[in-house]
């Protein structure tokens, strides 16, 4: 998985909090405020929410090594049963944090494991007043291999408020049983913009996706095929539910 920055504007400010994130005087004001996060008050309100503690905790981590980089997540997993999704974070500040999307509940959570906590997120399509974006999906003849499977190019040209995006998905039709409805329903950057559309043919191994900030690509490096308990597509009775920084997925 990999993010770019194109937007000159994003792009300046990025550069510029990269600056500011290795000016020593900044690096000492972090270290301060971490000594500030060992005061009682503040811990017993960040023991009240053990997934935004997680969270802080890693931000000031990162934040003190001086990159921005590094509070990307590099690549995450996804294991499908049925039409429900699990998808694991790996790297960046969203390391660990599972998204649990059960399809058909039409509902999403957020799951920190290590803390035993959960925070329910509501789907931003329901809820959104933004127009709702027009989608062209187009089959091309540009073919290509990944993990030696035989993939297709589909375009996909999302149009919302007088601009249009172009997407490109590498899709097989050599991997039988696999229901991505789920995906379907999960959303990435603004405007309900879908991961994966219902109406493109095949399995997606490969995803390049344009936003208005910048780009993101997302390839597949292995798949297993494998018994998947039902248990990890539940929210663990003794989960602690929690308030998130976000409220929408």
């Amino acid at each position: 998985m990999k993010m770019e920055v194109t937007d000159p504007v994003a792009k300046k400010r990025m550069e510029e909090t990269q600056t500011k994130l290795n000016d020593p005087a900044t690096q000492a004001k972090m270290k301060e405020m971490e000594k500030q996060m060992n005061d009682p008050q503040f811990k017993a309100m960040m023991e009240a929410n053990p997934q935004m503690k997680a969270q802080m905790e890693k931000a000031m981590k990162m934040a003190q090594g001086g990159t921005m980089g590094s509070m990307m997540p590099s690549s995450f997993m996804v294991k499908l049963k049925g039409i429900n999704s699990l998808t694991q974070m790996e790297g960046g500040v969203m390391g660990g944090m599972e998204i649990l999307n059960l399809t058909e509940k039409n509902q999403s959570y957020s799951i920190d494991r290590s803390n035993k906590t959960f925070t329910v997120l509501q789907h931003q399509m329901a809820e959104s007043s933004q127009t709702k974006p027009d989608v062209k999906v187009t089959k091309t003849n540009e073919t290509t291999r990944v993990l030696n499977y035989l993939c297709t190019k589909t375009i996909v040209e999302i149009t919302q408020n007088g601009k249009t995006m172009k997407n490109y998905y590498w899709t097989t039709t050599e991997i039988k049983g696999l229901d991505l409805t789920s995906l379907s329903k999960q959303q990435v950057g603004r405007g309900n913009q879908s991961m994966f559309y219902k109406d493109i043919e095949g399995v997606p191994l490969k995803m390049e996706m344009t936003m208005p900030e910048g780009s993101m690509m997302m390839e597949v490096t292995e798949i297993k095929k494998e018994s998947l308990s039902d248990s990890l597509f539940e929210v663990p009775a003794d989960y602690k539910e929690v308030k998130g920084f976000t409220g929408k997925y």
